[in-house]
């Protein structure tokens, strides 16, 4: 009997010790924060948690996994963003179709297929055509106090080198005034009246470094930089593409002494065309690859505008697009996104509204659908992409254990994807976390992780060795 108590004492002490609720985690955020959480088994079919999972919250750039999956259903495998040269009588046309990837070389070959064409002048106009895409080129909800970055730059259907700039801004210690510099080839101007101060001047004053810009490309920094060693590295976003691409394409056409006899126009002339020449982006999976695995916002915002124009053979939007992305995946996948709120499909808008069981739908149909690719495109925790160096996974045990994909904005840390536990079992999760925001009375050393770093470590952690309980 006292052996049988033993075994029961040891059995329950074991539970205990290797038990860890839920509510202990959570309670690692800061105060005011909110978490909704989906999580099941593959193995079982169970959900394991189910947390404020029908809550609508911001997700963020786990919305790129939306977005995917819907081109993945909808566009052809070999589908790639094409621009094309034609001949329309006198005028030249460049004809451009939102290709995110399209640089600099690419249309200087387009250029020299126009002089291989025997054209030393254009007795007409070059018009640049961009009518695949129409309505805002920001979507509704992007904070005015971004769009000066490259993370934001416009979605457009006339893009070069990603609608991004980029320079670098000096605060020497012997110099009162900043300075600025641009590359040459770049057809924008920066100036500067920002001041170098000491990190304590600029504490003290409350002074931060500003970007002010306006629709010629025209960029002015203001406020204050603590002196630096090195320069600081600026990356602005384009403000106006179409004049970027014309001043771009106007010095081209100056290096391959092809004169224009009128003006580089914006539109699409009326008239029949010859084709002269073309440019293919990299194939749909690729592009999707870089989307998912760094997360860019540019190729998922142009992607959702041509499911637009193709679902509704319209001019691509932002509206047409996200209610193109909602009908692609009820009618192809059963997922209802009814309900979800959707301006744009990067994720980066701050009106976007989804639930973690929402989400777990689009992610439990990528899992059972392996054979359309985009788990591999995900990244991986301490391997690739936004989680190579995510803190709370990069390290062993949960080091090349999670392939998910990240969602961040100001006061949400989101994730949603796939782990594999120590059972060799994969587990599904979605986890949205809102209204996170340290005190500025946080007093922690600088070698104690951020609260968001401690919960996930010990939530994937959790799952890793099958010990989280909801109770």
């Amino acid at each position: 009997m006292a052996r049988l108590l033993s075994l029961i004492v040891c059995s329950l002490f074991s539970v205990t010790a290797f038990s860890i609720p839920l509510n202990n985690i959570e309670a690692m955020l800061p105060a005011g924060s909110q978490l909704a959480l989906s999580v099941f088994n593959t193995n079982s079919g169970e959900q394991i948690v189910g947390r404020d999972d029908d809550i609508l919250l911001p997700p963020a750039s786990t919305q790129k996994v939306v977005t995917a999956l819907a081109a993945s259903l909808y566009l052809p495998q070999d589908f790639a963003f094409e621009t094309k040269v034609l001949q329309s009588g006198k005028d030249i046309v460049f004809k451009f179709d939102g290709d995110p990837t399209l640089k600099r070389k690419d249309l200087q070959l387009l250029v020299s297929a126009l002089k291989a064409k025997g054209i030393r002048q254009i007795r007409g106009d070059v018009w640049l055509d961009g009518e695949i895409f129409t309505g805002y080129e920001r979507a509704v909800g992007w904070p005015w106090d971004i769009l000066g970055v490259c993370y934001s730059a416009p979605s457009s259907a006339i893009t070069l080198e990603r609608n991004c700039v980029q320079g670098s801004i000096y605060s020497e210690k012997s110099k009162r005034q900043t300075r600025v510099f641009v590359p040459e080839h770049q057809p924008i101007e920066i100036s500067t009246n920002a001041l170098a101060l000491t990190k304590d001047q600029q504490k003290d004053q409350h002074c931060d470094l500003e970007l002010h810009y306006d629709s010629n490309n025209h960029y002015q920094l203001s406020g204050c930089l603590a002196h630096r060693t090195s320069p600081l590295p600026l990356k602005f976003a384009v403000q106006n593409p179409q004049k970027y691409m014309s001043d771009v394409l106007a010095s081209e056409l100056k290096k391959a002494a092809i004169s224009v006899k009128g003006k580089i126009r914006i539109g699409a002339p009326s008239g029949q065309r010859s084709f002269i020449a073309m440019h293919k982006s990299a194939p749909r999976d690729a592009l999707l690859n870089t989307m998912l695995k760094r997360s860019d916002n540019l190729i998922a915002d142009n992607i959702l505008k041509t499911l637009g124009h193709r679902y509704f053979d319209q001019a691509g939007s932002f509206s047409n697009g996200a209610a193109a992305i909602k009908a692609i995946l009820k009618q192809q996948a059963n997922i209802d996104l009814d309900t979800a709120v959707m301006v744009d499909g990067s994720g980066l808008s701050r009106n976007n509204r989804m639930t973690a069981a929402q989400l777990m739908d689009v992610v439990q149909y990528v899992y059972t659908h392996p054979q359309i690719g985009l788990l591999a495109m995900l990244p991986v925790s301490g391997v690739d992409g936004t989680l190579k160096y995510r803190s709370s996974v990069r390290h062993a045990p949960l080091k090349n254990k999670l392939t998910a994909k990240t969602g961040s904005l100001y006061g949400s840390y989101n994730l949603a994807g796939i782990l594999r536990n120590d059972k060799g079992q994969d587990i599904l999760v979605v986890q949205l976390v809102t209204n996170y925001h340290i005190p500025a009375s946080d007093d922690r050393p600088s070698n104690v992780a951020s609260p968001i770093t401690q919960f996930e470590r010990e939530l994937y952690q959790a799952l890793l060795t099958s010990s989280l309980t909801t109770r």
